[in-house]
């Protein structure tokens, strides 16, 4: 939490906030990677080692203030080429990507740790393209057709 320019811990809003994070096997490997590079910093540090229990620490272990976090991430995207975009906008782009994979919404719910799926769904998802043609294609595809039947041609008395 940050209050004006100082900053603070607390615990998530409800107890249903709480909860385990899936995640993929390549960011698992670099989150290994990462804490295996903290342990070598805490005993290159011995004592001078904050002992935060935080994942994402200042070199020393100690806190990362959140405006060092989003210059930091301001940088990233610029270096990256892409549009600005808020750090809380990032849940927004999980959803949306995520339901772009196929998801269901009640696993995006569960991810954004909604109380309700009508929040998901009205709040943090967008229609993209590329879902709504994924959507359309599926149903098609569920549809039984003769391999015959052809656009413009009469195969019934319904015109279809």
């Amino acid at each position: 939490m940050q209050y004006g320019w100082e900053t603070g811990e607390s615990g998530p809003k409800t107890t249903s906030s709480e909860g385990l994070v899936a995640l993929d096997a390549g960011t698992v490997i670099v989150l290994k990677a990462h804490l295996a590079s903290q342990d070598e910093a805490r005993a290159r540090l011995g004592a001078a080692w904050v002992e935060s229990g935080l994942l994402f620490t200042q070199p020393d272990g100690s806190p990362l203030h959140p405006a060092d976090v989003t210059a930091r991430f301001q940088e990233l995207t610029r270096q990256a080429g892409l549009p600005p975009i808020r750090l809380h906008d990032l849940r927004h782009t999980a959803a949306s990507l995520a339901l772009e994979a196929g998801a269901d919404m009640k696993v995006v719910q569960n991810m954004l740790r909604h109380s309700s799926i009508t929040v998901t769904a009205d709040a943090y998802t967008t229609v993209l393209p590329e879902v709504a043609l994924a959507a359309a294609e599926a149903t098609a595809k569920i549809i039984p057709r003769t391999a015959t039947r052809q656009l413009g041609h009469r195969t019934d008395h319904c015109g279809q």
